[in-house]
């Protein structure tokens, strides 16, 4: 993933225990752009395995830093709102925010966290998409 410093790419993964009945998992596919130090893309935030009628997508921008500390070489934050259902009623509904942040190594595996109308998840793990590990030639 070296060869990748200058060049835009696709980082697709996760956040959270994969699974982990009933544990909320995001999942992203963002363009990466290094040399802007910026990313977009989308966030899918899923509370249940069988029911993606209550996934939440987020459309996202953020910014990847790039630490040289340790273990993680690699900070990213994120940043987007999407249409939010009172729980009274279906027809109301409101702005609300998503944050989301890593740590990761170069192989894009670490730890981090993501918020979503009152909750905080925290200390999760990260992972790369199973699909880009052989494209990156991580084992």
């Amino acid at each position: 993933m070296e060869n990748l410093v200058t060049e835009d790419y696709l980082a697709e993964g996760t956040i959270g225990n994969v699974g982990m009945p009933g544990a909320p998992i995001a999942t992203f596919s963002l363009i990466v752009k290094p040399l802007k130090n910026s990313v977009t893309g989308t966030v899918i935030i899923k509370q249940t395995v069988d029911d993606s009628e209550n996934d939440i997508a987020v459309e996202v921008k953020g910014k990847i830093n790039v630490t040289r500390l340790g273990q993680f070489t690699k900070v990213v934050s994120l940043q987007g709102k999407y249409r939010q259902s009172l729980e009274k009623s279906e027809n109301d509904s409101f702005l609300a925010d998503f944050d989301a942040y890593f740590a990761i190594n170069n192989c894009w595996d670490g730890t981090g966290g993501f918020s979503c109308h009152n909750h905080q998840i925290e200390n999760e793990p990260v992972a790369l998409a199973e699909n880009l590990k052989e494209e990156f030639g991580i084992n």
